[in-house]
This record gives C-alpha cells, structure tokens and sequence, in this order.
C-alpha cells in the first residue's frame, strides 16, 4: 500500500490501498456513508461495498478498496445472518422503527404460537419487495412512489430462509436469529410475521453478524480504526483474494503466468481429470508446486460424443503464481484449457 502523488496541489493526497475491510457499521448510517467514512480514514484512492445495508441496520459491512473491487460482487449472491427484534402489535409504512404508526392490534400469542409462524417461513418462499426499497420502477426507486404516497403492484419474489431461530420472547417482542438468501428483506419478514400471529409486527432492531463466511466478531468500528495508526490499519485489511476463496485453486509456471498476464489462454487440465480428487501439492503452499495444478471443482456429468465429461458447475479458478501471488480469475472450458477473466494488477 503506496502513496500517490497528484497532479494539483490542492487535491488530497489518497494512497493506493488493495484489500478487504471488514466494518462494524453504525446505526443511522447509510453503507455508502459508511464507506465514504472509512475511505476518509484508511485516505485510500477507491472503494465499494458488497451490498447495501439499511441505515437501521448495524453490523457487519465489507468494503472493498483498489484491487478488491473487482470482486465486490462475489458477496451479492452470499447467504446473510441477522439478528432481528420483532415489535408485535404495531405496524407501520415502513415496516420498521422509523415508519409512521399505520395500526395498533392486541398481542395475544404465547411462545407456542410463535414457534409455529416461524416454521411457516422456514424454506422456500415467496415474499413481495416493500414500497419503502430502493428497487426501481419506470427509473425510479419505490421508495420515492411510497413518500409520495403512491403504491405500485410489485411482483413477488422467491428467498430461502435457512434459519429462523427464536433467541429471545416476551409478550410483545419477538428476537430472531436469521439465515438467508439474497433479495431477503427482514422488514417483510417482521410485518409477514406479524400477519401470520394476527397482531401485526415491525422491525424495531437489526443486526448483521454473519455474510459469506466472514463473521462480524472479526468487524472494527469507525471509531477504533480512527484511533489506529497507518500501520495498524493496513494490518487488519484482508487481502484481496479472500472475496473469491471459495474457488478452486490453480498454481501457474512462469511461462502460463506470462500468457495469462497478456489476457491469452492457456491448457491447464486433461479434460478428463477435472472433477478428480486434489492432489497434495495442490493444497498446501509448503509444499514444492508442479506447474499447474488444481483443487477439486464441484462438476456435473455432461455427455459428449466421445463420452461422459465432468464440467465445472462454477468452472471459475483463482490462480497464482510459484511464490504464491494471486493474479485473478480465470475460467476452464470444456476442452480443459483457461481464459484469463478478471485479473488483478500485480505491479
């Protein structure tokens, strides 16, 4: 991580930062403010987040900076965990805190009752987008029709709740512990809730702790990563290639590296052992690297005219070179040769 100069004195000094940051984001901040306050801070060149997070919400927000970017959207489709506080007995126009009161009901449901809503919602389901969302119609967001005070038919769409814990219960809050797919909106789930047990509900707390196997015990505030030092801070950003570490892993020789660092393609694999099992070197960076190898690929049977041949699902690959540099992405065709995708710049 370097400085830059600039070209006009007046203009700030930003250092070139590549990696991952992992941010506890505070209540009433929206992500891209939150982004925009740690870029202040870490002075980097250029960020993105991995996904929006309400400005109710607190909890865990990557950030990606530099090079990191390029991968910003690998966490788009990752499944989320939340902590959520149910209000019961009220609903509003916003299905959480900070809406309008639409509607007080009794609350009568025991703990029994709300066991069973729950596993009404466990699974597949269908859920429709609330006007209070950033989804647009005709250009615009929905949220600007819902403050105008105008409703516009949305289409439902299909989540998959892979957890619904009940973590805590009183006879007018409810606290949950949920695991998700993308495109999930919690405040939905609280008001579909609600409905379920009769009474109505909202969303009055929101917490993120959990997205794409990165945790939020590992997260820092805005406030400790401004009483660090430059040092400290480049020290806990995570490198680039932790947004991809679910992929495969292919080590190059230098003559592949060069082809790949010139976008040219290059046979990496017998066709017929993709999909067969890791070898030892492939795994371990301890170990002396043959010049290409590669873990295992989850594949699927595809028939050919000289037989059965098992194709990548994902056919993506990380790819580094004999010391262990992540260069990028690349991707195997069914002949067993690689495309470079999306590299990173390793100067």
């Amino acid at each position: 991580m370097s400085a830059v100069g600039v070209a006009n004195g007046a203009k700030k000094l930003r250092r070139k930062v590549d990696g991952v940051l992992l941010l506890d984001k505070p209540i009433g901040m929206s992500s891209n403010q939150a982004l925009q306050a740690a870029r202040r801070i870490l002075n980097a060149q250029k960020g993105g987040h991995t996904g929006t997070l309400d400005p109710l919400a607190t909890g865990l927000l990557p950030l990606c900076f530099g090079e990191a970017t390029k991968f910003a959207g690998e966490l788009l489709d990752a499944d989320k965990t939340y902590l959520a506080t149910l209000k019961l007995g009220i609903t509003t126009d916003t299905g959480d805190a900070e809406g309008r009161e639409l509607l007080r009901r009794e609350v009568s449901s025991s703990r029994t009752d709300v066991l069973g809503a729950l596993a009404h919602f466990l699974g597949e389901i269908e859920q429709i987008p609330p006007m209070y969302s950033a989804l647009k119609r005709d250009g615009k967001p929905l949220y600007e029709y819902a403050r105008a005070g105008i409703e516009v038919e949305r289409k439902p769409r299909q989540i998959k709740i892979r957890r619904l814990t009940l973590t805590d219960w009183t006879a007018d809050q409810v606290s949950l512990n949920v695991t998700c797919s993308k495109g999930t909106y919690i405040r939905t789930l609280a008001e579909d809730i609600g409905e379920r047990l009769g009474c109505g509900a909202h969303l009055i707390a929101l917490r993120r702790i959990a997205t794409g196997g990165m945790e939020v015990t590992s997260a820092v505030s805005l406030e400790a990563l401004q009483a660090m030092t430059e040092r400290e801070r480049d020290a806990v950003m995570l490198p680039v290639d932790m947004l991809v570490a679910h992929l495969p892993v292919l080590y190059l020789d230098a003559a592949r590296r060069a082809r790949v660092m010139h976008g040219q393609a290059f046979e990496c694999l017998d066709p017929a052992t993709i999909g067969a099992s890791p070898s030892a070197t492939a795994k371990s960076a301890s170990f002396a690297r043959p010049p290409c190898s590669a873990i295992v690929f989850e594949a699927v049977a595809l028939s050919t005219p000289s037989g059965v041949l098992a194709v990548p699902i994902d056919p993506r690959i990380r790819l580094y070179d004999q010391g262990g540099q992540f260069l990028g992405l690349g991707t195997v065709s069914r002949d067993g040769h690689c495309q470079p995708l999306r590299l990173v710049a390793t100067n």
